[in-house]
This record gives structure tokens, C-alpha cells and sequence, in this order.
């Protein structure tokens, strides 16, 4: 699948060391990646293992101390403001917490409408516009008429995680990366959320990146899998050949870690 596919966004020799001295810390070591249009990939790690360092210099929310990122085919460059904005036109981001994802003072009203005007419909009519805000908020389960002229912070978990879907669903980036998307929500809307994100997927064909610690969710939708440790990219390839026929001991403690219903658990190592 992917050799017939483009490369939308790739890593080379990615780097990231915070601190100085004895506080120096390398959260991401030397990385290189290859990810492709329409992709589902998904970083799989502990916490500490970088992974959510790497996604924040994929979104350009803090930048590389060495090598570089390219986005469908040239370098990245994200030196103005401007040329940021017009990146994360293209790349998004869901993330773990949704309580902390939206400006508390901006009603959903403006969060919905801030993704037309960032897509060019700033001098759309105002029917359009409200058309537009429906179409996104019923493709996500929610009402429009009902969120109208409230707060995010007045909805819950769940119905906040699906409002972010509804702004990717108007934004249409190329990439979107979910961070723990589900790990805050119960499981009936854990795989609610999830379908969406297929649907959403397969409807405007971006390439999808999940940062997670659960190799379960990883096998279950990801095309493929890299395994991060200590900063590094330890494992990678196809989500069969990671997982069912893993190489690196790393990754067959990650697999042997989630809890199977058929085995006696082994809770010595808890």
C-alpha cells in the first residue's frame, strides 16, 4: 500500500535535547520516518519514550535541535507566522485532554467558525456558514442548534472530543495526529470516536498518526506501527509484522503487557 502512495510528511535524523549540562535530557535521538497520503500510523511507546516530543516538532509547536521535517516533499519551513499558519492548515492535531484543547471564552459557535475562515470561507453568506457548522457537527452526532451560543467547557468528554472531530471535518488537513485521543473517555465512546476518525479518514483521505501507549489500539487500526524507547525509533514496519512477529525485546514486553482475558495475569511485575 504504502509503496504506491506519496510521502506526505518525513523525518531525517530528527533531534530534540532540552536542557543544558547535567540537565540535558535527549527526548528524541536521531529519528527517521517515512509517512505516506492516507496512511494510519500509529508511535507506540511508554511514557518518557518521546513520542509525544516527536508529535509536538511534527506540529511545529516547539522545533527540532537537529535534522529535519519535510511536508510532501519539501522541507518544512515554519519560520513566520504566516507560513505557520498555512502549515497547520494542513496538519492538526487532537489531543488527550479535550478540557484543555479550547479557549474557555470562545463559544462553540466561534471554534466552528474559526475553521471556515481558516479554510478561506471568511466572505461566505452566513446560511452557508451555519449550513457548513451543521453539516460538520452531524457528522460527529451532535446537534448544531443545540451547541449554538454555548461554552465547550458546557458539554462533556465525549460530546468535546467529537467537537474536535467536527473542526477537523471542516479544516480537511492533510494530516492529522491524535494524541491518546481515547484515553479520557469511556469505552462506549472510545469506539465511537474511533469510527469517526475511519470515517473521517476515508472521507477526505489524510494520513493519520496516533501517539499511544495501547498496542492493542495500534494493531487494531494502524497500516504501521513504530515502536519508540529512550528517543528512538527501536521498531518499525507493518502493524502484522510488528506485533505478531516483533524482533526487539522492548516490543515483545509492550505486547506481553496488555492483560489477555484467556491467561492468568502475571502480577508480580505490578
Amino acid at each position: 500500500m504504502a509503496d504506491e502512495k506519496q510521502v506526505c510528511l518525513s523525518g531525517k535524523g530528527l533531534t530534540k535535547i532540552f536542557g543544558f549540562g547535567r540537565q540535558r535530557t535527549l527526548a528524541v535521538d536521531h529519528v527517521n520516518f517515512n509517512f505516506y497520503e492516507g496512511e494510519i500510523v500509529s508511535i507506540v511507546g511508554e511514557s518518557g519514550s518521546g513520542k509525544t516530543t516527536l508529535a509536538k516538532m511534527l506540529l511545529g509547536l516547539i522545533n527540532p535541535t537537529e535534522g529535519e521535517i519535510a511536508f510532501q516533499g519539501q522541507v518544512r519551513d515554519i519560520s513566520s507566522q504566516k507560513k505557520r499558519k498555512e502549515y497547520w492548515k494542513n496538519t492538526q492535531a487532537i489531543f488527550q485532554d479535550p478540557f484543555s484543547s479550547y479557549n474557555i471564552f470562545n463559544k462553540i459557535d466561534a471554534v466552528l467558525l474559526d475553521c471556515i475562515h481558516m479554510r478561506g470561507g471568511r466572505g461566505l453568506p452566513q446560511d452557508k456558514k451555519v449550513e457548513l457548522m451543521t453539516e460538520a457537527c452531524g457528522f460527529v452526532n451532535l446537534k448544531f442548534e443545540e451547541l449554538t451560543n454555548k461554552y465547550p467547557f458546557e458539554l462533556s468528554g465525549g460530546q468535546m472530543q467529537r467537537l474536535m472531530i467536527a473542526r477537523i471535518f471542516l479544516l480537511k488537513p492533510k494530516v492529522l495526529l491524535a494524541d491518546e485521543p481515547t484515553s479520557m473517555i469511556d469505552a462506549c465512546s472510545r469506539a465511537t470516536i474511533l469510527d469517526m476518525l475511519m470515517e473521517l479518514r476515508k472521507e477526505i483521505g489524510m494520513t493519520l498518526i496516533f501517539i499511544t501507549h495501547d498496542i492493542g489500539l495500534a494493531y487494531y487500526v494502524s497500516d504501521s506501527v513504530y515502536i519508540m524507547e529512550h528517543g528512538k525509533i527501536v521498531e518499525f514496519g507493518s502493524a502484522d509484522e510488528v506485533i505478531l512477529r516483533p524482533k526487539e525485546a522492548y516490543t515483545r514486553r509492550l505486547i506481553n503487557d496488555v492483560p489477555k482475558i484467556y491467561e492468568e495475569w502475571d502480577l508480580t511485575t505490578v
